[in-house]
């Protein structure tokens, strides 16, 4: 019984911010309307960024692991030869 009203209470406490608000509470505000002058100061925003991503030189692909492997290509795994295990060792 200790159990079900200390879950009771818990869902109470967890459930009232939900009610705290009353039903006639206005909305948030809106911006106004932007003037035409606004309109086209973000197009050329806008546009001045589009032009500087394209200034940004392409990077190579990551290769994090360039430097640990051999330059000329061989890997250890094509020199060696692998010896098959039959079930019976």
């Amino acid at each position: 019984m200790r159990i079900l009203s200390a879950a009771t209470v818990l869902t109470l406490l967890l459930a009232a911010p939900v009610y705290a608000a009353p039903p006639g509470a206005p909305a948030a505000p809106q911006d106004p309307p932007k003037s035409p002058g606004q309109i086209e100061q973000e197009k050329s925003t806008d546009r001045a960024y589009r032009n500087s991503l394209g200034n940004i030189p392409d990077k190579p692909p990551a290769d994090p692991w360039g430097g640990a492997r051999a330059v000329d290509g061989s890997s250890s795994a094509t020199t060696t030869t692998s010896t098959k295990r039959s079930k019976s060792n």
